[in-house]
């Protein structure tokens, strides 16, 4: 964990993300938060991590995405380095994705 950004204010905000239920809360929640271009950044970044987990090439997801090579190593880097944030919550996706495959195709 960085410790650059532990503190109470960051706690405060970790702890209100926790509390949102919905994708609907998330929305309403993020859009008092952050400016638009600060979610547009964050949700570039997370698509691009995910692109990167997939092992696709940069001018692919450059093409894709719009984002900058610049920003593209900047996530890989976090990727490779940081505290495996995106591999936790890829990892917690892609078993929410294959227990409702599984669960649809049981029925």
């Amino acid at each position: 964990m960085n410790s650059k950004i532990k503190d109470p204010n960051t706690d405060l905000l970790f702890n209100a993300i926790l509390k949102l239920e919905t994708p609907e809360e998330c929305y309403r929640f993020f859009e008092d938060l952050c400016t638009v271009q600060e979610l547009k950044a964050m949700s570039q970044r997370i698509v691009v991590a995910r692109m990167l987990t997939q092992k696709k090439v940069y001018s692919t997801i450059v093409e894709e995405t719009g984002a900058s090579t610049a920003t593209i190593s900047r996530v890989n880097r976090s990727l490779i380095y940081g505290c495996d944030g995106y591999e936790m919550v890829f990892g917690r996706i892609d078993k929410e994705l294959a227990d409702k495959a599984e669960n649809q195709s049981g029925e």
